[in-house]
């Protein structure tokens, strides 16, 4: 009998295209996952379709991803679960598994999202953080950064933060919190809303960035808003600092 899987994952995004979208299955989580359970399940290549909750970039990491599946399988979910985690590289975990009703959607469903993303700005370096991290070479001006990013909260139209220049549906999403914090050498975003557009918390944190170099004021946000202009946001900041850190339902 086939049921709808829904699946917990978390992955290291270095190695990886992204999420999914690519043409090499190889090179994407969401690929090595159905061929993994092709090769669990005995089916043909193809056969099997997971569906995650939204699209990660090249070189973005997530703590849960929520993906679902279609599978006839006498396996418990418990077993699915161990025997991926068995065979899937080391940088993809399933962490949980289990049955849902057959209309549950991981992408459609989806209620928001939070994303965090993490800046180094010590005076060393990150050795063994430097793939989730982007270091600074300079020190960004925190409060600054609260200010501009008090701009953001809410919904409006994120056109000009939205890397895909021929994006035709709406480009308007509600940001429902934007939390900026430091600890130490480590400042961390902390970005929730009811979706994401390509690209949009990294160009949000280079824009927020370059308020705290002094590069842009706070309230030039409100203008960059208004233009609905990419070339009026600031840089896209690298893959590597960006996590998915959870999905609502």
């Amino acid at each position: 009998m086939i049921k709808n899987y829904r699946l917990i994952i978390s992955y290291d995004g270095t190695n990886y295209s992204g999420w999914a979208g690519q043409k090499n299955t190889d090179k994407t989580v969401q690929g090595k996952i159905e061929k993994t359970l092709e090769r669990l399940l005995g089916v043909g290549q193809g056969e099997l379709s997971l569906t995650g909750a939204g699209r990660t970039d090249s070189g973005v990491h997530a703590n849960a991803m929520t993906a679902n599946v279609h599978l006839d399988t006498e396996m418990s979910p418990e077993d699915i679960r161990k025997k991926l985690n068995r065979y899937l590289p080391e940088d993809i975990c399933i962490k949980e598994i289990d049955i849902v009703s057959d209309r549950f959607h991981s992408r459609y469903n989806a209620k928001g999202k939070t994303y965090v993303y993490t800046c180094y700005a010590g005076d060393g370096k990150p050795v063994f953080d430097r793939k989730y991290v982007y270091a600074l070479d300079r020190q960004p001006d925190i409060e600054a950064m609260r200010r501009a990013a008090a701009y953001l909260v809410g919904t409006h139209d994120f056109m000009c933060f939205c890397g895909n220049s021929k994006m035709k549906k709406s480009t308007v999403r509600t940001i429902n919190g934007l939390d900026i914090d430091r600890r130490g050498d480590y400042i961390t975003f902390t970005v929730s809303g009811d979706g994401f557009l390509q690209n949009m918390v990294r160009i949000i944190v280079g824009t927020l960035l370059e308020t705290g170099f002094g590069l842009r004021s706070a309230e030039n946000i409100a203008e960059v808003l208004d233009a609905r202009d990419r070339s009026k946001a600031g840089f896209t900041a690298p893959a590597q600092g960006l996590r998915l850190e959870k999905v609502y339902y």
